[in-house]
């Protein structure tokens, strides 16, 4: 894997905090399976072009929502955007929508994945798998 891309409004809580500080983590867990894996890299914005791309392929509800919603912003009530969509609606050319430059995408390039398999023990499968000097290297971890 070389990088993994994410989008999001970059005026967001999580938008505002990685241009503060580009290191990131990502969690999937999956409770039914005792399952998780955790990715540290860091993330940088695509390029416009790539960002662009996506947003055209994305349906036109989705589009829109991204234009209206100040992300992570508090609002007084659910109306306030439906409001605004409403409003975007009346003016609206489909075709021609455009990706608000406050939205779009983060790359992440990994530096190290791991993997967790949950025992009843409690003494779980961990392993970590590390980018250093141009290689990948594992571990086993103790839980």
């Amino acid at each position: 894997v070389d990088v993994l891309i994410f989008y999001t409004n970059y005026n967001s809580e999580k938008g505002k905090a990685i241009a503060y500080n580009s290191n990131v983590s990502l969690s999937f867990f999956w409770p039914q399976l005792e399952r998780q894996v955790i990715i540290k890299g860091n993330a940088e914005k695509t390029s416009s072009k790539v960002s662009d791309q996506y947003f055209n392929k994305r349906p036109i509800d989705s589009r829109l929502g991204a234009i209206v919603s100040n992300q992570s912003d508090v609002i007084e009530g659910r109306e306030v955007l439906d409001n605004k969509l409403a409003t975007l609606k009346i003016s609206l050319d489909e075709i021609n929508i455009k990706r608000p430059a406050h939205w779009g995408g983060f790359i992440v390039k990994p530096i190290s994945f791991e993997f967790w398999q949950g025992r009843p023990n409690r003494l779980h499968d961990r392993f970590l798998f590390s980018f250093t000097n141009d290689n990948w290297s594992a571990k086993r971890l103790a839980p």
